[in-house]
């Protein structure tokens, strides 16, 4: 079965968009006949809107989806991606870290929420994903603030998706699995990427691009769900040796 989307005329607000699952997800976004507009730290190297934010800095937040909306009118949907994943052990973490990681990995996906969602409700129509890891529920040594702003986020998500359902507007939750973004490379280097290499996998931006399309899409008549990626695909590659 061979699944196709459009999103012609379709505006999708993409944080953490510049590199990684984000940058896929504004590729795909784009060929689909829609419109991508990136808020990051960094410029895409995409062809795509670009808004510079920081997601932990509230004020930023608030004036970049008012451009947006002043230059389209309309936001369909949105991806919220902006992510640090720091590595260091409860008892030698600096404050500052933890503090900087709920910032941005959690902070930063509630002040979207509150400056995207209203216009969402004011049209009853809306999507919004958000990301949650595997690490939320196993933890991981010398990731504590990383995993716990993941798990933070499950619960914010389900209360959003609870509070905006009666609008139509949707509110989920994916669970990518290990991907291969620059992100993870800094976060998982030696032994740690040997150990998802060797378990589950590690998979590419361009494998999250359809469950997150489907999340967007009206064809995901489902709110407060969490859409797991388990494991990487073999590569088709795999098949023929």
């Amino acid at each position: 079965m061979k699944v196709s989307f459009d999103a012609a005329g379709e505006v999708v607000v993409i944080t953490g968009g510049a590199q990684g699952i984000g940058a896929a997800l504004a590729r795909a976004v784009t060929a689909c006949g829609g419109t991508a507009v990136v808020f990051d730290v960094v410029k895409p190297d995409v062809g795509v809107d670009y808004v510079e934010v920081d997601v932990a800095d509230r004020a930023s937040v608030e004036s970049a989806v008012a451009m947006v909306m002043a230059r389209y009118g309309r936001i369909d949907g949105l991806v919220a991606g902006a992510a640090v994943q720091p590595r260091s052990t409860v008892v030698e973490m600096d404050p500052a870290e933890w503090t900087r990681t709920l910032q941005v990995n959690l902070d930063g996906v509630v002040w979207v929420c509150q400056a995207v969602v209203p216009h969402m409700v004011a049209r009853r129509s809306g999507s919004v994903v958000v990301f949650t890891s595997g690490m939320a529920v196993t933890g991981w040594a010398g990731a504590a603030a990383y995993a716990s702003s993941k798990a933070a986020l499950i619960a914010f998500a389900k209360s959003l998706a609870a509070e905006v359902a009666e609008h139509r507007v949707r509110v989920n939750i994916a669970a990518p699995g290990v991907i291969d973004t620059e992100q993870f490379r800094g976060a998982n280097a030696g032994a740690d990427r040997e150990h998802w290499q060797d378990t589950i996998g590690i998979g590419d931006p361009e494998d999250v691009v359809g469950p997150l399309l489907f999340l967007l899409s009206d064809a995901a008549a489902m709110t407060g769900s969490v859409l797991t990626r388990e494991r990487a695909f073999p590569k088709l590659t795999t098949f023929a040796e």
